[in-house]
């Protein structure tokens, strides 16, 4: 359902990503794991279309993003890391909005709005200002967003980033919800993720994946997960923290 074929993104000299290559198949939840800068998000803005590689294929659900644009998008839910919202909207005004832009019907919408609100907990926040809302329910908007048109295969760039402890095991277990139905590839710093949504694990440092198997498969490299991070890419993994945005080298690769 998500291909990666020898994608690779320079920038002048700098690589962000080399020849990265991998697959995740229907009805896995795969982290997407690596350090700072590694080019965790490079990697998935030329999976989602939204950077051109300037080598390599990418294919959702057997489409070529970049030669069937459309067709791939409509397979296709994209949460980037902290994604947009119109903070002057209400939750229900942005899904309308989003509903409409994509083209979907009607009678369609109203009842997809329905089933969107009920699988991300937002009766209580339906038309309250977004500017208003916490974090937590703000990234539940943005889920929900995704989620409108049904897509077969999730996207999702550190979605627990700055949530609070309740929040992240909320966010969790809708992940883990949404894996008995969907294809998901989430990129995450923060191992405990991977212990507790993940059945796949891909590790990328220095633009190149370093591993591509099971958790278990992982943390045989070392006495602990901790471990195994470190032993596969010279790094310690970071805190439950905002990733490190001061390094331009990060932020061309990792941003």
């Amino acid at each position: 359902m998500i291909e990666a074929i020898g994608l690779s993104k320079f920038y002048g000299d700098f690589a962000a990503t080399r020849d990265v290559t991998f697959s995740v198949p229907r009805g896995q939840v795969c982290a997407f794991l690596g350090p700072n800068g590694a080019g965790k998000s490079t990697t998935m803005k030329l999976l989602t279309g939204y950077l051109s590689p300037s080598q390599g294929t990418a294919r959702i659900a057997g489409f070529d993003v970049f030669t069937q644009r459309l067709p791939s998008a409509a397979r296709l839910g994209y949460l980037p890391e902290n994604g947009p919202l119109y903070s002057d909207m209400t939750p229900l005004s942005l899904l309308r909005f989003f509903g409409e832009a994509r083209g979907l019907d009607s009678s369609y919408l109203r009842g997809r709005i329905d089933d969107v609100v009920e699988q991300c907990a937002l009766q209580e926040v339906l038309e309250k200002s977004i500017s208003k809302l916490s974090k937590g329910y703000r990234q539940r908007v943005g889920m929900a967003q995704v989620l409108l048109h049904e897509p077969d295969v999730l996207i999702m760039d550190e979605p627990t980033t700055g949530l609070d402890p309740n929040q992240i095991r909320e966010v969790r277990q809708l992940i883990r919800q949404l894996g008995e139905t969907k294809t998901i590839l989430l990129s995450t710093h923060i191992l405990q993720e991977v212990e507790a949504v993940a059945s796949h694990v891909i590790l990328i440092h220095n633009g190149r994946v370093v591993f591509d198997g099971t958790p278990t498969e992982m943390a045989a490299h070392g006495p602990s997960m901790d471990e195994a991070f470190y032993a596969l890419t010279g790094h310690r993994p970071e805190p439950e923290t905002e990733p490190n945005q001061g390094d331009p080298a990060c932020e061309a690769a990792d941003a």
